[in-house]
């Protein structure tokens, strides 16, 4: 959340509309929820930090180039994302939330400068995650409408800025965010070029919402089942509220670290699981034959799980649940385009006890169990839904650690060039909100690598810090 402290002084906030130079901005639109929206009601904004370095970036060179350029960029971009100006909405009298954008909508801008140090935060340094915190935006909630989407752009003198960004998780998934942030990257960037860029096709958003099929009424389900647990929490409260639920199981003073695997640790990963698993490797042609589903998610989490679980220590009889998220565009029938906007994911777990993980094998257990999984989207990516969100909501946190991980190695945050540069560095920021949640994210130099983000108690980062590189070492 925005803020003022001895380090960040908040500017300005300011209303960014559509710009008016087109008739588009002037049309009302509205979109429905799907179900893959109202599963993810009432979950916690997803908060991202861009980190751009700049030596140039003195206050003068910000707020007469830099800041114009991208509020007159992001002004151009929301007239192919109208929905973001707009709100999402729930009257009284309305059975189920909507997006409604209405002419002279606007999303919220905040200028903000910082007096910190821009390469603490934006090195691979273990650090406190709550100095990330003053560098993401509000986004305002009430019970009737929520913003969608809010940004935050920070300049620290004299060495970059950084832009902050909090979205609904109602209402975009991962993939969604990332192609609005590279639009308005390549709308700033060409802009300084051609007064008005076009967008390629792969971003050029797809709104339409008729296509996706829902004969089980899996929307309303999933929403009632929301309504059923804050009901539950807030006994006096009205449960028809868009009021998000307050998270849980956030570490005491938690750090963040960032890591890294290289091309070359993936497939050392690879060539062990498959060893553990005596499933034979072809010599001349490793990467050929491979029953199993071995993607860089999979290895990525795969390793990363398995190590934080040794760091943290767990008893060797808890509970552990590992989950992800998969991009069900083209697993539908009819498949969605590429380009759809809004929500189109689906969350798929096991459950395990911590000493499987911690065995010699561990690797090759959770690397398998997701390959199945992920093999099994195959019969429907939402085949026997409908008890899912209700079984997940029942179950206490108290009982089991809960491993998720936000991003993809496939998002491409590192091609948001605004035409200073390609980022330094790409938070997810609010994976600190849960102590089990890591993020991903396409190595920077684009060599085929996976960045890893993590936030952990301070002396179990230290120990997840020496397995980590320990490991990689042994392979």
């Amino acid at each position: 959340m925005a803020s003022t402290n001895n380090q960040v002084r908040v500017l300005e906030i300011c209303q960014v509309t559509p710009s008016s130079d087109s008739p588009y901005s002037a049309t009302e639109l509205s979109l429905p929820l799907t179900f893959f929206d109202t599963f993810w009601f009432k979950f916690h904004p997803v908060e991202r930090i861009f980190f751009y370095e700049l030596a140039d970036s003195t206050p003068a060179f910000f707020h007469s180039v830099i800041l114009p350029k991208l509020k007159d960029s992001l002004s151009l971009t929301l007239l192919h994302f109208l929905p973001l100006a707009g709100k999402l909405n729930w009257p009284p009298h309305v059975d189920k939330p909507f997006i409604l954008y209405a002419p002279n909508n606007a999303l919220s801008l905040s200028v903000a400068e910082s007096d910190a140090d821009f390469h603490h935060l934006s090195d691979r340094t273990i650090r406190d995650a709550v100095e990330s915190h003053p560098y993401i935006p509000e986004l305002p909630v009430s019970d009737f409408t929520a913003d969608i989407i809010s940004f935050q752009i920070t300049l620290f003198p004299n060495q970059g800025f950084c832009i902050g960004i909090s979205s609904h998780h109602a209402i975009l998934d991962g993939k969604s965010v990332t192609m609005f942030i590279r639009a308005w990257a390549y709308i700033c960037k060409q802009s300084q070029k051609d007064k008005n860029p076009s967008l390629s096709s792969e971003l050029t958003p797809f709104f339409d919402r008729t296509i996706i099929q829902d004969p089980e009424g899996l929307d309303i389900v999933f929403l009632n089942n929301w309504l059923s647990i804050f009901k539950y929490l807030s006994p006096d409260a009205d449960p028809r509220t868009l009021k998000l639920l307050p998270s849980y199981g956030s570490p005491a003073n938690p750090v963040r670290g960032t890591y890294e695997l290289s091309r070359e640790d993936l497939q050392k990963l690879r060539q062990k699981v498959l060893f553990q698993l005596e499933i034979e490797v072809p010599k001349e042609n490793p990467d050929q034959t491979n029953p199993m589903h071995l993607s860089t998610f999979v290895l990525t989490f795969a390793y990363t799980v398995v190590t934080i679980v040794k760091a943290r220590g767990l008893e060797r009889n808890r509970k552990v649940m590992i989950g992800f998220t998969a991009d069900c565009r083209a697993r539908l029938e009819p498949p969605l385009p590429a380009n759809y906007f809004g929500n189109c994911v689906g969350a798929y777990t096991d459950v395990t006890e911590a000493e499987v993980l911690m065995e010699e094998n561990g690797l090759a257990f959770v690397a398998q169990s997701f390959s199945k999984l992920i093999k099994g989207l195959g019969k429907g990516p939402y085949k026997g839904a409908k008890d899912s969100l209700e079984r997940f909501l029942e179950m206490d946190p108290g009982t089991m650690e809960i491993f998720g991980v936000a991003g993809s190695p496939r998002f491409q945050v590192y091609e948001s060039d605004f035409g200073w540069g390609r980022p330094k560095k790409v938070e997810i920021t609010s994976i600190d909100r849960t102590n089990g949640s890591i993020s991903m994210a396409e190595s920077k130099d684009g060599s085929g690598g996976v960045e890893i983000g993590i936030v952990l108690k301070k002396n179990e980062m230290e120990i997840f810090d020496s397995l980590f590189l320990k490991g990689l070492k042994d392979l």
